[in-house]
């Protein structure tokens, strides 16, 4: 009995010990596991019930305002409600997703089988409609279902609808710029986004955030535009009535203040709503200004006349044969839309003549108009910094014959922007130099504080000022009676300007087509002290087709408006009409103040050779007598003075050789007063045939 009782205390002692190696060991893994999680992992896991407590979250800031030149706003953001939905808790809330598909959809005004199928889903946020209405903001909130939430989004609204719509762009509806200065500014406008930390509940939900209410005012940077409201209104309206007018397919208008580069306004036709992009064809949101390349045409006459009085190849006075609207340059026939016979400079501009003006561009030669042509910037782009810009088209002189050379000097087998012509004729309007055209003045912050500005650049000059300030004055005959745009003047203000009608290639047949044109004017005012260079072009107008007619007093009524809202008053009657004569004066004068021409420098004669004499503006009686004192024959043809000679002055040729002269009777202009036929080389002044004295 005994020893059965002390076996009964030994086991249960062992049990004891047992039990007790076990809580040790127990409280040895407890300790051990304590120690990790307290020690070796601490950090890591209260990182992770933080997690699971708190949110980061990544906070975009308001989309940064564009405005005009004073201020007025062209793109700003607002803030507007947004409908979402939870999915899971709808199914635990027991509601039925057809149903309150059907409910939403017609608040909503969307297709119900649609939120139905994002409500079946098995997610946690699907979007019902963003960007709603306050008034279906108010009715989904009235509805009260669980699961169907509302919350506040930025939405980008342009208050003056199509107002200067194709520069500003448009941004999509997360608030991406897509096109225009949306895009181009794009990283300005939206800003850095900003990471916060948000406290969530126990079903996820973000209840409270320190740093969303207390951190600083989240808002991209606000670009500012060259472009002046009233002015970009006016030449919206008067593009659009133009193009109605005369049936046209569109057209595009630039203003630029010439001694900045800065563009107050750019308008293209047909127009379209930013608010509503979708709603336009892609073809109407094309900024026709940037993008179209058009030929044109006459438009480019006077960068050919400047090229040439600045390398002294023609005088401002000198007479040129414009061959009674008829010549063959490089086999091929030339016209011009008026016959004219002898023109000078001013008259070839004024009657816009192609022939004239192809003969001062061959006399140029080929070389040299392309480089001027190229350093008036044309052929390559302007920089203007919006995507999407074209260069045009120049070729190279190397490929260009005679009569391509003849065709680019008046605008054809060319290519161009609006935006690339206008920046041309303000170098003329101010001076010779081609500024960097520009459509941002600076960039602020939210505050409104500047962080960049745009200074005014200079690209070159491109000819001396006194050339243009010439062709200047030059440019006022246009819109003078016997010009080819009087409908372009403007009452109480001097305006140099030219005409553009270009016929539009054929891709199809090629060549020209016989019913597409496009008309073009382009000039600035006040002449003698230009503030505003307007260039319009009309594209394939119906009714007719001149650019004097089409495009003439699209320009006077943008002109008029500009004026009245730079504060530039017009003069009197008497005050222009005393402008214009010291403008024609100033013209005449120019031959008696341009710097002297460099003599010719004769070749090296070798014996048996004389060097060709100028005979240029001699009689026939005087020239022949030259000649023979060199030992040379003169081929003569026409009679009165000699207005072209070859070979030319200078050249060493062998004795007995012939020097071909051509000579013409003095013209007389409508005064009376006899026009100056010297300086011309033989392509200048050779009539279609020969005349018998």
């Amino acid at each position: 009995m005994k020893a059965r009782t002390n076996r009964r205390e030994r086991w249960f002692r062992a049990r004891v010990a047992i039990l007790g190696l076990g809580l040790m060991a127990m409280a040895a893994l407890v300790t051990v596991r304590a120690f990790h999680l307290q020690v070796s992992t601490g950090d890591r896991l209260r990182e992770m019930a933080e997690d699971q407590h708190l949110r980061k979250l990544r906070v975009s800031p308001r989309r940064g305002a564009i405005y005009d030149r004073q201020g007025a706003e062209l793109a700003v953001s607002a803030d507007v409600e947004s409908v979402y939905a939870n999915p899971k808790r709808l199914k635990a809330m027991e509601q039925n997703p057809k149903l309150v598909a059907r409910r939403l959809a017609k608040i909503l005004d969307v297709d119900a089988a649609r939120l139905e199928q994002r409500l079946s889903s098995d997610r946690y946020f699907v979007w019902m409609e963003r960007r709603v209405t306050p008034h279906e903001a108010a009715r989904v909130r009235k509805l009260d279902i669980p699961g169907v939430e509302l919350t506040t989004e930025s939405r980008r609204y342009y208050p003056n609808r199509h107002l200067a719509a194709h520069l500003v762009g448009f941004a999509d509806i997360d608030g991406r710029g897509i096109e225009g200065i949306e895009l181009a500014y794009e990283e300005k406008l939206r800003g850095a986004d900003r990471r916060v930390e948000a406290i969530r509940d126990r079903r996820g939900h973000v209840v409270f955030s320190d740093d969303m209410e207390a951190g600083p005012a989240l808002q991209g940077q606000n670009v500012v535009l060259t472009i002046d409201k009233a002015i970009q209104h006016a030449a919206e309206r008067e593009l659009a009535l133009g193009v109605r007018t005369f049936e046209a397919r569109g057209g595009s208008v630039v203003v630029m203040d010439p001694s900045s580069g800065e563009i107050l306004a750019l308008a293209n036709y047909p127009p379209f709503n930013p608010n509503e992009p979708s709603k336009h064809a892609i073809a109407h949101r094309r900024n026709r200004a940037l993008v179209d390349r058009f030929e044109p045409g006459s438009t480019v006459k006077p960068f050919t006349m400047a090229a040439a009085l600045a390398a002294g190849t023609v005088k401002p006075n000198q007479s040129i044969n414009c061959e009674n609207g008829v010549a063959k340059i490089g086999g091929r026939r030339l016209h011009d839309a008026h016959p004219y016979e002898w023109l000078t400079p001013t008259q070839i501009l004024a009657h816009s003549s192609n022939i004239g003006t192809a003969k001062i561009a061959l006399d140029l030669g080929k070389k040299g108009l392309y480089r001027a042509f190229r350093r008036f910037g044309f052929g390559e782009p302007t920089g203007i910094g919006v995507p999407g810009e074209t260069a045009g088209i120049l070729r190279h002189y190397r490929r260009w014959y005679d009569i391509d050379a003849a065709a680019v000097s008046f605008g054809q087998g060319m290519s161009v922007t609006n935006v690339q012509l206008t920046t041309a004729m303000s170098a003329l309007a101010n001076g010779g130099r081609l500024m960097q055209p520009a459509l941002v003045r600076r960039i602020t912050d939210g505050e409104g504080a500047t962080i960049e500005e745009h200074r005014p650049r200079v690209r070159r000059q491109v000819v001396p000022p006194r050339i243009a300030k010439l062709v200047g004055q030059m440019l006022t005959a246009v819109t003078e009676p016997g010009g080819t745009a009087v409908e372009a003047g403007v009452d109480g203000y001097l305006v140099a300007g030219k005409t553009g009608t270009a016929q539009k290639a054929d891709y199809v047949k090629g060549g020209y087509a016989d019913d597409k044109w496009l008309a073009s004017f382009i000039g600035f005012l006040p002449a003698e002290r230009p503030a505003v260079v307007i260039s319009v072009v009309i594209d394939e107008p119906v009714i007719a087709h001149y650019g004097g007619t089409v495009a003439g007093p699209v320009f006077r009524r943008i002109a008029e408006v500009t004026m009245r809202h730079m504060g530039i008053a017009p003069e009197g009657r008497q005050a222009i009409l005393k402008k214009k004569k010291a403008q024609q004066k100033a013209v005449a004068r120019a031959d008696a103040d341009a710097a002297p021409e460099k003599s010719v420098e004769p070749e090296k004669v070798d014996k048996g050779e004389s060097s060709v004499p100028d005979v240029r503006s001699m009689p026939l009686r005087d020239a022949v007598i030259a000649l023979h004192a060199r030992s040379l024959v003169a081929e003569v043809r026409g009679s009165g003075i000699v207005v072209a000679q070859e070979p030319a002055p200078g050249k060493a040729i062998a004795h007995g050789s012939t020097v071909r002269i051509v000579l013409r009777k003095r013209s007389f202009d409508e005064n009376g007063a006899a026009q100056d036929s010297s300086g011309k080389t033989l392509a200048a002044a050779v009539s279609r045939g020969p005349r018998a004295e």
